[in-house]
């Protein structure tokens, strides 16, 4: 299997073992730990597995307790905690060799009409005027790195930023902690709306810390901090398809003890807010 967005969707079709108890794959990389998105994305799956399909997730909270190790399958364990008239409420335990390495509690809605109002969205380039990000890093070093070549093949995201990349500390001076991204699936997910929310849920992982960045250090490049995820939590507005461009617009309030906040807004390309996101991560400059 070749094709990125295959393996995407390979990654989240969890094999069901039990009642209410699911095993995911964690494929074999050359990673310290179990990225958290596929984390996130395969507990929500489990999740979504056990409710009422016509009730689509519209909140997430959870928690990174442990790095997971790549290669080594992950397992599942859902607790229905509540199927009211409106709502219904799953909590997740990712186990792995015998410990807990995740929780995540999903809420889930039974559509309903309502007020509406959002903030607009940014005024910022469409995504055809942008360079990928492989062509970027080409671009400013003539050739891409075997490692990140291999990445680029893989990636099941077409990622492409708002703004251009900062390479040295002369760049990223006077920055601002923001970023924003286009992306969207390489290729077509299917139609299964559970499968683009947990999509757009492993994508939410992939650089919102890099907002707590920016004014510290150039995002390519030799790394000064070592990061890791701790929490996280999404509200899922609108339904949307994760295969379509969408806007991954983030910064970050406050970086302080050694722990960063970043939060984050998804939009389409006609401006509607589809997802709010917010996540803490632990930096500690490398070796201390």
């Amino acid at each position: 299997m070749t094709n990125p967005t295959e393996r995407l969707v390979d990654l989240l079709d969890l094999e069901r073992i039990e009642e209410n108890i699911f095993r995911g794959r964690s494929p074999e990389e050359r990673l310290q730990r179990v990225f958290g998105g596929q984390v996130a994305g395969q507990a929500l799956v489990a999740a979504g597995r056990t409710t009422d399909r016509q009730r689509p997730v519209h909140s997430l909270h959870a928690y990174f307790l442990r790095p997971g190790r790549p290669g080594v399958p992950i397992v599942y364990q859902v607790e229905r905690v509540r199927d009211g008239r409106a709502f219904t409420t799953r909590r997740v335990v990712a186990v792995q060799q015998g410990r807990t390495i995740f929780n995540l509690t999903a809420s889930f809605h039974l559509a309903e009409p309502g007020f509406e109002h959002q903030m607009p969205m940014p005024e910022v380039p469409g995504p055809e005027e942008l360079p990928r990000i492989a062509d970027e890093i080409r671009e400013h070093l003539g050739t891409l790195p075997e490692t990140l070549e291999r990445m680029a093949r893989r990636q099941p995201f077409d990622i492409r930023y708002v703004e251009r990349l900062r390479w040295t500390p002369q760049e990223i001076e006077g920055a601002e902690p923001r970023s924003a991204v286009w992306m969207r699936a390489v290729g077509p997910l299917g139609d299964d709306p559970l499968v683009h929310t947990c999509a757009v849920t492993y994508a939410s992982d992939m650089m919102l810390l890099d907002a707590v960045r920016v004014p510290i250090e150039p995002l390519w490049g030799p790394r000064g901090f070592d990061m890791a995820s701790l929490d996280h939590a999404m509200w899922f507005h609108r339904p949307f398809r994760a295969d379509e461009w969408f806007l991954y617009q983030q910064e970050s309030p406050i970086a302080t003890g050694a722990r960063g906040l970043a939060r984050g807004q998804i939009y389409d390309r006609e401006g509607r807010l589809l997802v709010s996101v917010m996540q803490e991560g632990l930096f500690r400059k490398t070796g201390s």
